[in-house]
């Protein structure tokens, strides 16, 4: 049994087969595990991007799968590989590179598909309990209507931004843009995933 984190994915760690070295951490979904084993060539699920990732289709460094193991609690698995090329999109021959020191530096990997999605959930949140003091509550109290006309304006506003090579204000007024339209989503009852799906079939045509 293979254990799945919240978003349905277990991290894949990749080996070389014949040198033992790691060379690099993904994630997979249980449809490119699937595809893994099938046809002999790693596959993982990108989650910036949403969507499978066949592993050297765009580089041409493939990863030729010599065998596979899943832990003892079922929630990584380990995959050999024979690597056709650097594995790293750096050029190096693994990812784990760079010396960890002894005071290291975080950060935090909030990517823009995690912001978005988390910026979703506080509006769908706000629609539900409808806080006072907070101007998503009032644009839905104000109603359909209102909140078109906001996308009309920041729409119009990020435009005019883009025109006068205002680069600060074209990002501002972008932000403000994909709120208003998640506003937009929200009271009509569309969500993300719903969009999502759009953008993958025009993908596909």
């Amino acid at each position: 049994m293979i254990k799945l984190d919240r978003n349905g994915l277990v991290p894949a760690i990749v080996q070389d087969a014949t040198t033992g070295d790691v060379l690099t951490l993904g994630y997979m979904s249980p449809e490119s595990l699937n595809r893994t084993i099938k046809e002999k060539d790693v596959w993982f699920y990108s989650r910036s991007r949403q969507e499978l990732w066949h592993k050297g289709e765009t580089s041409g460094n493939y990863m030729r799968v010599r065998s596979m193991k899943v832990d003892c609690d079922g929630d990584a698995i380990l995959v050999k590989v024979d690597p056709e090329g650097p594995s790293c999109h750096t050029g190096s021959k693994s990812c784990f590179v760079t010396a960890l020191l002894e005071k290291p530096e975080f950060f935090s990997d909030d990517s823009t598909v995690g912001v978005l999605d988390g910026l979703f959930r506080l509006i769908e949140e706000r629609k539900r309990e409808l806080p006072e003091g907070s101007y998503t509550t009032k644009l839905f109290k104000e109603g359909t209507d209102r909140i078109s006309q906001k996308v009309i304006e920041e729409a119009g506003e990020m435009a005019l931004a883009g025109v006068r090579g205002d680069k600060e204000h074209l990002m501002e007024e972008t932000a403000d843009l994909i709120y208003h339209a998640m506003v937009l989503l929200s009271d009509a009852g569309v969500s993300l995933d719903e969009i999502r799906n759009v953008l993958q079939e025009r993908r596909g045509a």
